[in-house]
C-alpha cells in the first residue's frame, strides 16, 4: 500500500470515528420518551423526536397517564412539561 493510501485510509478513519461520535450517520438509536406537552386548549403526548403527537387530552393527568403507560411498555421515561413549556418533571421507567 502506498504512502497517499495509508494517509487517505487514516483520514477515513478518522472522519468515521469523529462522525460516530457525534451520533450521526444513521446508528443513533430512537428512544421511547414519551413527553407530556401543552396542546391547544388540553395537552398531549408526543414521542421524543417526532412531529405529530401520539394522543390529546383535555387533562394533564390523563396526559400523564397515557404517557405513563407507553413509557412501561418501552422501559423508557415520561418527560411531563409545565403550560408554559419547561419541564416540570422526569419519571423513569427503565429496568437497570
Amino acid at each position: 500500500m502506498s504512502k497517499q493510501n495509508k494517509i487517505l485510509n487514516i483520514i477515513q478513519e478518522l472522519v468515521e470515528a469523529v462522525i460516530k461520535a457525534l451520533g450521526y450517520g444513521g446508528t443513533r438509536k430512537r428512544t421511547w420518551h414519551q413527553h407530556v406537552v401543552p396542546y391547544e386548549e388540553g395537552w398531549a403526548v408526543r414521542r421524543e423526536g417526532n412531529k405529530r403527537i401520539t394522543s390529546k387530552h383535555r387533562k394533564q393527568s390523563t396526559a400523564i397517564r397515557k404517557a405513563k403507560t407507553l413509557a412501561k411498555r418501552y422501559d423508557s421515561d415520561v418527560i411531563i412539561h409545565r403550560a408554559s413549556g419547561g419541564i416540570r418533571e422526569r419519571i423513569s421507567y427503565k429496568e437497570q
